[in-house]
């Protein structure tokens, strides 16, 4: 936003307790955001959103909701930073402070706003809202009973977002690794940055590069149960581990599979050999029910699939030069809520932008208007 937003924009600073944890001894609250308003007005209309653990307080599109005469609360869960340590049940009581702050303020209704991460997370907020199916991971022997009463939202936005981070996270990792605890371990039959295998690649290695992927996942999946159950007959709990080689989807490589606007190669990071290297990403460091939690295809309960237990109206947006979420990903969000038994018809758009809506100018302003239009026609 242009600096003459300020005068349009009130920003107010929202601390809270949560039911599962109290504020902390240094001080700090377990829930906390900003909340984004129009000078003078008090909306009955607001947006929440939440990410597992990417700070939203400061969202790109807080201050383009908020010109645009709603409401707009950038929320955060105990757990914003602290990634390796995320439990879903948690973060859903947590999510939970926000959206009955909101009612709390006069807001008549409340828009989930889904992006990135936060679309399955969102997603899954508002069917354990609407129909209570999560249960309790490996080795757990019960969820939070704040999960057991949610308040749920009213509308439900999709906005850059993927399928889930288990997902995700799949689809990104390197299948050739063959020691966990050797970042350098390759099997070259796999290795999708060997110097003789270049893009475009061969249907047959892209099928067996997928189930490598996928087998890689459960192995770990396997593994931190194995652990779970050591430690546990030694009198302990957790433990923290890492997963390398992280940034190595064949879409970053190769702009022939699921083609789109998006730059080939590229990542969030750049250059995806460069950072499937190195020690920054998602997922890189968890602890063992975290991973059971969010990072397990078998176990992770947070996803899209979510969505077959949304009844509430909802809105798909995607951005078409996207690196990191790609146009099969949106159209498996789009399935699911369209599949929902009796739903309302689901609009989709796509938005020429990258994956924060930064580039080309405009691209945020496009998507509040989109959202804004939408979120009235269902209002007013």
């Amino acid at each position: 936003m242009n600096d003459s937003s300020t005068d349009r924009v009130t920003r107010e600073f929202v601390a809270l307790p949560s039911a599962t944890a109290p504020r902390a001894g240094v001080g700090g609250h377990p829930c906390q955001g900003v909340y984004y308003r129009p000078v003078g007005h008090e909306p009955r209309t607001a947006l929440i959103a939440t990410h597992y653990n990417i700070d939203f307080s400061e969202h790109y599109l807080a201050e383009f909701i908020a010109e645009r005469g709603l409401g707009f609360l950038g929320w955060n869960t105990r757990f914003r930073g602290g990634e390796p340590y995320f439990l879903a049940d948690l973060a859903l009581a947590d999510i939970d402070v926000g959206v009955r702050w909101l009612r709390g303020q006069g807001v008549d209704c409340v828009v989930l706003l889904g992006n990135s991460g936060g679309g399955s997370l969102m997603a899954t907020y508002q069917a354990q809202a609407t129909a209570p199916n999560l249960v309790p991971e490996y080795s757990r022997r019960s969820l939070s009973p704040a999960i057991d009463d949610l308040a749920g939202g009213d509308l439900y936005v999709s906005i850059v977002a993927h399928t889930g981070r288990a997902e995700v996270l799949t689809n990104w990792m390197d299948p050739s690794v063959t020691d966990e605890n050797d970042p350098l371990s390759v099997d070259s039959a796999l290795d999708p940055y060997a110097a003789d295998r270049q893009p475009p690649f061969d249907p047959v290695f892209i099928g067996a590069y997928r189930n490598a992927q996928r087998a890689r996942n459960d192995r770990i999946t396997a593994w931190c149960k194995d652990e779970l159950d050591r430690l546990s007959a030694a009198g302990h709990r957790e433990r923290l581990f890492v997963v390398p080689r992280l940034w190595a989807d064949l879409r970053m490589l190769d702009g022939s599979i699921d083609p789109s606007r998006r730059a080939v190669p590229g990542c969030y990071l750049g250059d995806p050999r460069r950072a499937n290297y190195g020690i920054f990403g998602v997922g890189t460091v968890s602890s063992l029910r975290t991973w059971l939690s969010m990072w397990s295809l078998s176990d992770s309960q947070c996803s899209t699939d979510q969505a077959r237990h949304i009844t509430l109206p909802a809105l798909v947006i995607d951005a078409d030069a996207d690196t990191g979420i790609f146009s099969c990903d949106t159209a498996k969000i789009v399935d699911a809520l369209r599949g929902r038994p009796g739903a309302p018809h689901v609009p989709m758009h796509s938005i020429a932008g990258d994956h924060y809506l930064a580039d080309p100018p405009g691209a945020r302003a496009e998507a509040a208007d989109l959202i804004t239009d939408w979120v009235r026609s269902h209002t007013s």
